[in-house]
C-alpha cells in the first residue's frame, strides 16, 4: 500500500525552477506531526531540505534558505516544495517524508538534476 507519492522531479538548467509535490494517504496526512523533504546524493547521507511541522514553523537547510519554499495543502493531503534559483549542487534524489502517530513514512524518491 503506497502511502506517499511524489512527483515533479526532472532536469532543469541552473537558475531554473521545479516544484515537487507529495500526496499522502489521508490517515497519514491527518495524523502527521511533520512532513517535509530530504535529499540524497550517492555516497552521502540523506540530508533534511525542508520541514513543515504541525505548528507551521517551517525549517530549511541553510543551503536552500531563500530559494526553496515548502507549503502544505490540507485540502489535497499534499506537501509541496517550490525550488527556485536551482544550482548544480541541488542535484539529488528528493524524498518526501511524514512523521506521524502511525510511524515514519517515506516516498519512493524523485530525481532532480540541475545542469550547469
Amino acid at each position: 500500500q503506497v502511502q506517499l507519492v511524489e512527483s515533479g522531479g526532472g532536469l532543469v538548467q541552473a537558475g531554473g525552477s521545479l516544484r515537487l509535490s507529495c500526496v499522502a494517504s489521508r490517515n497519514i496526512f491527518r495524523s502527521s506531526v511533520a512532513m517535509g523533504w530530504y535529499r540524497q546524493v550517492p555516497g552521502k547521507e540523506r540530508e533534511l531540505v525542508a520541514s513543515y511541522p504541525s505548528d507551521g514553523d517551517t525549517k530549511y537547510a541553510a543551503s536552500v534558505k531563500g530559494r526553496f519554499t515548502i507549503s502544505r495543502d490540507n485540502g489535497k493531503n499534499t506537501v509541496n516544495l517550490q525550488m527556485n534559483s536551482l544550482k548544480p549542487e541541488d542535484t539529488a534524489v528528493y524524498y518526501c517524508y511524514a512523521s506521524s502517530a502511525l510511524g515514519l513514512f517515506w516516498g519512493q524518491g524523485t530525481q532532480v538534476t540541475v545542469s550547469s
